[in-house]
């Protein structure tokens, strides 16, 4: 079986001909960016690791993360458009099309995604399982909003306040947002002294790019897609969340016999003071993507 790669596009595994297949392998610089989507990659190793941060982040919030694994994978962390150093990027937030893009610019790997980033992980996964070789949920779900059918998670006029409130007054807003984030973790201050400075930096998140991110994590919900997953998956939460119950993502690894994982102590972002934990947690999926 040959293969090669195309720069750009997303691998096929029905190839161009008999006996081909295409895949992404290329030669990592340190970043990169194409069409203005910026993608940070760092590490080593031949397991690929791709990370996706979370509402009015950058990818610089994973430091901590990837201080941890650099030695055992090669990172490729992604500024969503419109955040971090994606900021003049055009593609669209909706999940079908910015999984997309990421996905050609990636290798194959496995992802990660946090908060709003796991549903373009989960995306990815669903759209283009040649591309996504293990799904990591962390502090996500298929469906952010409280339903009739769907109690695990936050009122839908939580979002819509936030997406009101961006216009008159952006930073407070922003600053509630952080709060309700670390709220809950046995080390919400430092949570939040970290979320803040990532969020506060000179990469500040656009306004559009906010206001279309809301309206994702209130109207998406990839619950019925579940079982389709056909890639071992991870779900990762944080048992004091105050944003995603870890009941929510109980329930969605049951959906897709994935592995579930409670940090005790952690909030909405324990991979800043539960580091360790949620590098336990990935270890068996790690090993079976490297395998």
């Amino acid at each position: 079986m040959k293969s090669r790669w195309v720069p750009g596009a997303i691998a096929d595994e029905s190839g161009d001909g008999p006996g081909m297949t295409t895949i992404v392998i290329f030669p990592f610089p340190s970043c990169y960016a194409m069409s203005e989507l910026f993608i940070h990659t760092e590490g080593r190793g031949d397991t690929h690791l791709v990370l996706l941060h979370g509402w009015a982040m950058h990818g610089g919030v994973f430091a901590p993360l990837v201080e941890a694994l650099r030695d055992r994978c090669t990172m490729h962390v992604v500024d969503l458009p419109g955040h971090g150093r994606s900021s003049e990027c055009t593609v669209s937030l909706q999940p079908a099309a910015c999984a997309k893009a990421i996905a050609a610019r990636v290798p194959p790997a496995l992802w990660l995604g946090w908060s709003l980033g796991g549903l373009y992980a989960l995306q990815a996964a669903l759209d283009f399982p040649q591309q996504v070789q293990g799904l990591a949920m962390l502090c996500a779900s298929p469906r952010f909003v409280r339903g009739d059918d769907w109690p695990y998670a936050v009122s839908p006029e939580i979002l819509q306040n936030f997406g009101h409130d961006l216009g008159s007054d952006y930073e407070s807003t922003l600053e509630r947002f952080l709060a309700l984030e670390a709220l809950g973790s046995d080390c919400a201050q430092a949570d939040l002294r970290k979320l803040r400075a990532d969020t506060f930096s000179e990469h500040r998140p656009d306004v559009r790019a906010l206001v279309e991110g809301l309206d994702v994590l209130e109207h998406a919900d990839l619950r019925a897609r579940l079982q389709e997953l056909a890639r071992p998956s991870a779900w990762i939460a944080g048992r004091r969340d105050r944003l995603i119950p870890w009941q929510a993502m109980q329930w969605s690894a049951a959906q897709c016999a994935g592995a579930f994982t409670c940090v005790t102590g952690g909030g909405h972002a324990p991979f800043i003071g539960h580091t360790g934990e949620v590098v336990t947690a990935l270890r068996p999926l790690l090993e079976a993507t490297h395998a």
